[in-house]
């Protein structure tokens, strides 16, 4: 069944939207305040911490989704330029190491523009997506600061295809 089956029709604000897509997941959120939500995503590597906030003066959805990670502090400069690799190969959304944080950020903006109205399926891909991404370069992230391996060497993981069978 649909995602969309599951709301009712006519305009709905897009963080109740997003409410919604959580509950038919089953994720754990909280909404913080009317034009805000959080939720805690689990993948294969970790949990995801995603927040999404509806601002209406652009009429934009935001999406973070972020993880810790405190590389040392001369690491700094391989996840910087391993950043670079990695966002070159993100079509939706991007990286950035929020360095005070000490947070990997994955981010991404829905422009809903002239009274667009987002449906489940959007919010719920554009969830997915994030947490794909994140699960998809966190290796890289961990070998190119803790594994002492080069950027170059760091996203081979990632964008490598596996051959064979299981």
């Amino acid at each position: 069944m649909a995602l969309t089956e599951h709301l009712l029709d006519g305009d709905i604000h897009p963080i109740d939207l997003v409410e919604s897509v959580a509950e038919y997941n089953e994720w754990d959120f909280d909404r913080i305040a009317d034009d805000q939500i959080a939720m805690a995503v689990e993948g294969q590597w970790r949990t995801y911490s995603i927040t999404l906030a509806w601002s209406s003066f652009d009429e934009t959805l935001r999406l973070i989704c972020s993880f810790e990670m405190e590389p040392p502090s001369e690491k700094q400069a391989v996840l910087f330029e391993l950043l670079n690799d990695v966002n070159e190969k993100c079509w939706a959304g991007s990286f950035s190491f929020w360095t005070e944080q000490k947070m990997m950020i994955y981010k991404y903006g829905l422009v809903l523009t002239g009274g667009q109205i987002a449906s489940a399926e959007q919010v719920d891909c554009l969830i997915s997506t994030a947490v794909l991404s994140s699960e998809k370069f966190y290796p890289a992230f961990q070998l190119a600061v803790y594994g002492d391996k080069t950027p170059k060497e760091a996203i081979q993981v990632a964008i490598a295809e596996a051959f064979g069978r299981a």
